[in-house]
């Protein structure tokens, strides 16, 4: 009787715990964590102070709604997470949690999420609503009707450094919407590398990601196209005078880096340099935000 009951005691413990790390999972923590950094360096080059509450509640409300998002992203894709190979174990086609339950851990955490934005500011709760929407309600049922969605899918995408500078100056204008340009052009190269690596898991689910929705030389062209307009668009906070000549130095020598992989691509359409572009785009952002906010004017 006792080792019944041991047993059933273990069961219990590992269902728990299977439970908790089902919830993580919906919050997709290593996309969040881009999300967070790009708020930490909006908000640096806006000057703000990382011992104030500001600070905290910008994260943590980065944090809980980037991962609400993900989760009804998850919620409404369940069936077709079941069909692709790199998505069959998430929480919900794999059924760790049920649908009630994923839908009330988001509610609350996106509510949380808002919430705390709102006690930074007006304008903070509006990007983060509006991140929230478009993310969940536009982009996520376009992933299976045009290529169109990632054009849609990186303007909330690209809020995030537009959030940490609003954070402090709680206003929109020049600075962060240069921020929002930076992000918003390296989403292409970035999202587009990983999708043509994924490309026949997301036929399985009906996506057609790629910018022509197939992995041919007009998609090569385009991904090669956007990054060279990284270039140009990672001399715009020295072009603002935002930034000194350095960062105008390390953000052309770094989009160059990043272009060749996808210049490689367009010529010979070979997996590899869809990898290398997307490592490159992995660690471009954390380099230029950097030097952008050590090399303020």
């Amino acid at each position: 009787m006792k080792l019944i009951f041991s047993k059933l005691e273990t069961l219990s413990k590992l269902s728990f715990l299977t439970k908790i790390k089902g919830y993580i999972s919906l919050l997709k923590l290593r996309l969040s964590s881009l999300v967070v950094m790009s708020a930490f360096f909006g908000y640096l080059l806006a000057g703000g102070n990382l011992s104030s509450i500001v600070f905290f509640e910008l994260i943590m409300g980065g944090i809980l709604i980037t991962g609400s998002s993900n989760g009804f992203n998850q919620i409404i894709e369940s069936k077709t997470d079941a069909l692709m190979t790199r998505t069959s174990t998430r929480p919900l086609p794999s059924g760790i949690l049920n649908n009630f339950e994923a839908i009330l851990f988001c509610s609350i955490i996106g509510f949380l999420g808002l919430y705390l934005l709102l006690d930074i500011n007006f304008s903070s709760f509006i990007l983060g609503l509006l991140a929230m929407v478009i993310y969940t309600v536009i982009y996520t049922p376009l992933k299976k009707i045009s290529p169109f969605s990632v054009f849609i899918g990186a303007i909330p995408g690209s809020f995030p450094p537009l959030l940490g500078y609003v954070a402090v100056s709680n206003s929109f204008g020049l600075e962060p919407g240069i921020l929002f340009m930076v992000q918003f052009f390296w989403q292409f190269p970035h999202f587009w590398a990983l999708a043509w690596k994924l490309d026949d898991d997301y036929k399985k689910a009906g996506f057609r990601m790629l910018p022509s929705g197939e992995k041919n030389q007009k998609s090569a062209f385009q991904i090669m196209l956007y990054s060279a307009f990284l270039v140009p668009v990672s001399m715009l906070p020295w072009a603002a005078e935002m930034t000194g000549n350095w960062s105008m130095i390390v953000g052309i020598i770094i989009s160059l880096v990043m272009y060749f992989p996808a210049v490689k691509l367009y010529f010979t359409l070979e997996n590899k340099y869809a990898s290398q572009l997307m490592f490159m785009s992995f660690i471009y952002l954390p380099i230029l935000f950097s030097i952008y906010c050590f090399n303020q004017i």
